[in-house]
């Protein structure tokens, strides 16, 4: 039977009562029809589930006491990054949801020379929000009790310096250096670059090799950008991570 989980941006702990926020208190209490007695699943990222218990049921609020608490252990050994050109609407949507469910453990969206989405600060406060929002919608749905990390959109360049020391830095090349079959894995896990719906301009391609990226040979088609970066997560997965 599939449980529904829901989010909850706080610290929780055994015998704590908790008023939930009210999203969430919408969800159980007029969606999901729970009722004073019955239970629910928390998590809050930090790697646990909380069976919880209705204890009040208002018209706008809700509370719940703790009753237990269970690890979750279902993340990749693989620490993987996905540095995504920024997409248009529904696709940014879908690669975040997916990523999330592939098991990335952060998302950078990036500014390149091609992106067809341009975001003034208050837009991209906004459009950052509601990636969160998306993303932790993912884990609810795919059982995941830790968030990935979704950063604030940044410049191709100031991306690239911000990424971790020692990983493995990939973008997708049909003439590229690498193959799956010739992946190793590195402590710093693997980053993966992908382009926005224009792809990356000769200048972003000689940035990203600048930053030490290298090209990995993804089959001989070319993918849109909503395809190329989930095709790629699943396959390292399946060659350095858990889906093997």
């Amino acid at each position: 039977m599939r449980v529904t989980r829901s989010f909850i941006p706080t610290a929780l702990a055994i015998g704590q009562t908790v008023s939930l926020p009210e999203d969430a208190a919408n969800h159980l209490v007029r969606v999901m029809r729970l009722r004073e007695g019955d239970t629910c699943v928390l998590f809050n990222g930090d790697g646990h589930d909380y069976t919880a218990r209705l204890v009040e049921a208002g018209k706008r609020d809700a509370q719940v006491r703790i009753d237990d608490a269970r690890e979750v252990a279902n993340e990749s050994p693989l620490h993987i990054t996905l540095l995504q050109g920024i997409a248009r609407g529904e696709k940014m949507d879908l690669i975040l949801q997916k990523a999330t469910e592939l098991g990335v453990n952060a998302i950078v969206p990036v500014n390149a020379e091609r992106t067809e989405v341009k975001l003034d600060a208050a837009r991209a406060e906004k459009r950052l929000a509601h990636w969160i929002s998306v993303v932790v919608s993912a884990c609810g749905q795919s059982g995941r009790a830790r968030v990935p990390s979704v950063a604030a959109p940044q410049s191709l360049l100031d991306a690239a310096r911000g990424l971790p020391a020692g990983a493995l830095k990939l973008t997708l090349d049909p003439l590229g250096e690498h193959r799956l079959s010739t992946l190793q894995a590195a402590a710093g896990g693997v980053v993966i670059a992908i382009g926005p719906e224009g792809g990356w301009s000769p200048r972003d391609r000689q940035a990203l090799q600048q930053a030490g990226f290298q090209g990995l040979q993804l089959g001989p088609r070319i993918l849109r950008t909503e395809t190329a970066g989930l095709a790629a997560i699943a396959a390292v997965q399946a060659r350095l991570g858990d889906l093997g």
